[in-house]
């Protein structure tokens, strides 16, 4: 598999999540799960251009522990509302609500 074929495939999938996390307003789930999928995408992307001009990879180690502490957060954030608000919801985050 060519590394240019890599690179088109994860800018389109970065547009792709960014276009998702467009349309998903609703479910806070949905949000963070278009979140997890946009760096999991700009992940393959650095590390394939890594690869291009022969760079370690220090970057993406750094961007991958990032990405599992984004992914963390945003699980407990869900956890924390769903039990505040019995439902997750994107507009019952308003505090009068909530």
């Amino acid at each position: 598999m060519s590394s240019y074929y890599l690179v088109e495939i994860s800018v389109f999938g970065v547009l792709a999540s960014f276009l998702s996390l467009c349309m998903q307003f609703k479910h806070l789930l949905g949000i963070l799960l278009s979140l997890e999928m946009m760096t999991m995408n700009v992940f393959v992307l650095l590390y394939t251009l890594g690869t291009l001009v022969n760079y370690s990879g220090f970057l993406a180690l750094i961007l991958i522990t990032l990405s599992v502490c984004e992914a963390s957060l945003g699980l407990s954030v869900l956890v924390s509302m769903i039990r505040a608000c019995g439902n997750d919801y994107v507009f019952s985050l308003c505090s009068q609500k909530c």
